[in-house]
């Protein structure tokens, strides 16, 4: 029996763990907490944990050295540690993370050692690459050119769910979902490169009516126009990727920016309220009639849905959050946290769609549309957990039954990844809705 080594026990790790027991691997977690640990392999045949502390190289050698196969759930800052300990002892590797230039500078590297380092396998980078792959190889086989291409995707409640006035809850990494409120963004439109600033990101938006859904909210996600080159779309006079959420959140998040609220300057907390730190993020002495402060230095009524988010959130409020020095990104995102987690009877959703106007020689022209929506269950999987897993786990399988036989460091941009990844996700429910010969009457273009 093979085994696989899953380095990382938090929110995402229950499905890839117990779809690679079902499809009969022997797997061992490691994690810094045993509950958590437990929490995934107790009394599950053919499952063990391991505590282990990324400061324990040696330890992860030992580790590595064990398995057949290694998949990093760390976060990707510890990726290059564990790459080059995988190249040394000839263990190929999984991450769902971005490819970093540390880790592409790994290629040859790896190349030599005979072995597979596959980043990306998640749902954003991951099913969204492989799903546009898989569009835009077919375009280019019988001719076409993608002239225009939209790639949207989004980690959200369900509408049923999101019963907070930002409309969103947190179903992962809550603080990495705030701090990407701080990104730039550019993506190209009508061959002109636009350049999104941090403070205008969320000016940026525009509504897209979802099937299933309703109406959501776009913003750009920061740099677009390096997928050009990934994809091997040069011809592509407009590219653009978006993330989507539901109507209240861009609003709401970027007039607390405007404010400050996540910004990274520590304050003394003891004896503090929120409202004390309003006022002095507004430029009061005090902190009475803070709301009402707030509102006219953000031009607003009182009773304005901002104002009123806000005063939901706590932001106004006279308790304390605590003693001692933080940023402000940290008081505030830690509020947002408490307040806006998801609860076991909230269900999530994940909402990806791909967009393409397509044109061939003789002057044809289509647009083509890919979509996928799927939702998690209260009672086993998140829908992002799914999502975010399920794909590295399927490449696992792959590579250990040799049926991905690449070597060196790579993406899921090729057929030999994502034609057989795409077709195992929609055996467990994931799947990849692909329409052709669409009319234009889509707002994106």
């Amino acid at each position: 029996m093979k085994s696989i080594l899953v380095l990382g026990a938090g929110m995402v790790a229950a499905p890839i763990v117990d779809h690679l027991l079902n499809s009969g691997y022997k797997i061992t977690v490691t994690g810094i907490r045993e509950a958590n640990i437990q929490r995934l392999v107790k009394g599950k045949e053919n499952a063990s944990g391991k505590i282990w502390n990324v400061d324990d190289e040696e330890g992860l050698r030992e580790l590595i050295i064990e398995h057949d196969l290694v998949v990093s759930l760390l976060p990707y800052t510890f990726h290059i540690m564990v790459a080059k300990n995988c190249i040394d002892l000839k263990k190929s590797m999984i991450t769902a993370s971005y490819v970093s230039e540390e880790m592409h500078a790994l290629d040859s590297e790896a190349r030599e050692a005979g072995i597979l380092i596959l980043n990306e396998m998640g749902l954003d980078p991951g099913i969204d690459h492989m799903s546009a792959m898989r569009i835009i190889d077919n375009v280019h086989g019988r001719g076409g050119k993608i002239e225009k291409f939209f790639s949207l995707c989004g980690a959200l409640v369900t509408p049923e769910s999101a019963d907070n006035p930002f409309r969103y809850k947190f179903s992962w990494s809550p603080k990495g979902t705030i701090l990407a409120s701080r990104n730039s963004a550019r993506y190209l439109k009508d061959n002109k490169e636009i350049n999104v600033s941090s403070k205008n990101l969320y000016k940026d938006i525009y509504k897209l009516d979802f099937p299933g859904v309703g109406s959501l909210v776009v913003y750009p996600n920061r740099d677009s126009i390096q997928y050009i080159d990934l994809y091997g779309i040069p011809e592509v006079k407009t590219m653009f990727r978006g993330t989507l959420r539901l109507p209240g959140w861009c609003s709401i998040i970027d007039r607390m920016k405007e404010l400050n609220m996540f910004g990274e300057e520590k304050i003394k907390l003891t004896g503090k309220t929120y409202a004390d730190i309003m006022a002095g993020l507004t430029g009061e002495t005090d902190s009475k009639d803070i709301k009402q402060k707030t509102a006219a230095f953000l031009d607003l009524e009182p009773g304005d849905e901002i104002i009123e988010a806000l005063d939901w959130l706590g932001a106004f409020s006279d308790q304390q959050p605590g003693s001692g020095e933080k940023s402000v990104f940290d008081v505030f995102s830690e509020l947002m946290i408490e307040k806006m987690s998801m609860n076991d009877d909230d269900q999530d959703m994940v909402v990806l769609q791909h967009s393409f106007r397509v044109s061939y020689p003789g002057g044809k022209n289509e647009l083509v549309n890919s979509r996928i929506l799927d939702y998690g269950s209260p009672k086993t999987y998140t829908s992002v957990a799914r999502t975010v897993a399920l794909p590295a786990a399927m490449a696992a399988i792959l590579i250990l039954e040799g049926k991905i036989g690449l070597k060196g460091v790579y993406r899921p941009l090729i057929p030999e990844i994502y034609d057989p990844v795409l077709d195992m996700l929609k055996d467990v429910g994931i799947r990849v809705e692909e329409t052709y010969g669409l009319k234009e009457d889509n707002d994106l273009f």
